[in-house]
């Protein structure tokens, strides 16, 4: 934009290339610039190309690092957001989003109840953590019974993590097995000493899912669990993590937050929307104010909200948040509301169709 007088931006709807995955852009830039906006044509997939004019917009950044997602926003959804996301805060207002634990080989070290009983480990062997993945945490709260439920029926629950100094017996008998089976060469293992001892993080006040089909869930992180890279962590600051911990994952599901994580996730090939931690700190999310405004009439709704989650009904789950939060919290008209989920709903199926 600085050094052309036009830039043209097309974006694809469906995959261009079979069997590639990755997002695919074309960019046409001319004349000698510079130039405030460029032009943004939305394609379902080759055949549009025949007939652009028709599927264009005009878009000005307000900052070079910008994602080029927003300009898909029609014109007056755009205004609306930019207005309502001012009354939200970011994530990283309410704390620090983290990485989890990079184990090196999570077969190796995440161990189910059998394998502990395998090998003879100890409670001194061993942590408890919020097991490997996230399809444990669609919900508001991973709980102690939730974590003891899935440690009974074969969940990788622990993590091997012996005395640094002085391994127990069973626990250097499990080192030996792994380095007999080459687990030591893994970079990760490779890189720290000993190659045993997974670097520890400190324990999240919430869990974040970074790898999304819908959108990414805050979910309570009650009982007390470190996690693996599978997740984000996110550690509340001082003066929020009551609040914050209880009511900021039912707040967050709303469908400006929603719309918020098509925008600044990254959105994949195969339909996935992911978010890394730089890009969950500038998540859109309920103020401390609202929340706290909220926070009784937000609790009353959990276990609607519970019972919708677990059957995977997440729209009807955003109408009730919604009307707690936008309409009835921040004055929003039904409209407004329905232009926000419209503009959510369009992202999401643009993802979706690369599935």
């Amino acid at each position: 934009m600085r050094r052309f007088a036009t830039v043209r931006l097309v974006l694809f709807e469906e995959r261009v290339f079979p069997g590639v995955i990755e997002e695919v852009v074309l960019l046409l830039a001319e004349g000698e610039g510079p130039t405030d906006r460029f032009t943004v044509h939305q394609a379902r997939d080759l055949a549009d190309l025949r007939d652009l004019a028709n599927l264009t917009s005009s878009w000005t950044p307000r900052a070079a690092d910008d994602k080029w997602i927003e300009a898909l926003l029609p014109s007056d959804t755009a205004t609306l957001y930019a207005t309502v996301t001012a009354k939200f805060e970011q994530l990283q207002d309410w704390g620090a989003t983290t990485l989890g634990m990079v184990t090196g080989n999570n077969r190796y070290f995440a161990l189910d109840s059998a394998s502990v009983q395998a090998a003879g480990l100890g409670e001194s062997d061993l942590i408890r953590i919020s097991p490997p993945g996230s399809r444990h945490l669609r919900g508001l709260t991973f709980g102690e019974s939730a974590w003891r439920e899935m440690a009974e029926t074969g969940s990788r629950a622990w993590l091997f993590y012996p005395d640094g100094e002085r391994p127990s017996a069973a626990a250097s008998k499990y080192i030996a097995a792994g380095e007999a089976s080459n687990v030591h060469h893994a970079y990760k293992c490779r890189v720290r000493k000993p190659w045993w001892r997974v670097p520890m993080v400190d324990v999240p006040h919430l869990f974040l899912t970074y790898m999304n089909h819908d959108t990414p869930r805050l979910v309570n992180n009650a009982a007390g669990v470190p996690h693996l890279n599978s997740v984000h962590g996110v550690r509340l600051i001082a003066g929020r993590q009551r609040v914050g911990q209880d009511v900021l994952p039912i707040a967050s599901l709303n469908s400006l937050t929603a719309l918020g994580a098509e925008i600044v996730g990254r959105s994949y090939g195969g339909g996935m929307l992911k978010l890394e931690p730089k890009e969950a700190d500038l998540l859109p999310v309920p103020s401390i104010a609202l929340v706290s405004e909220l926070a009784r009439q937000l609790r009353a709704l959990r276990p609607q909200l519970s019972s919708a989650l677990r059957g995977g009904e997440l729209l009807a789950v955003l109408d009730l948040v919604d009307r707690a939060v936008l309409i009835e919290g921040l004055g929003l008209r039904r409209k407004d509301v329905k232009l926000l989920r419209a503009a959510r709903d369009a992202m999401f199926a643009r993802r979706a169709s690369r599935g």
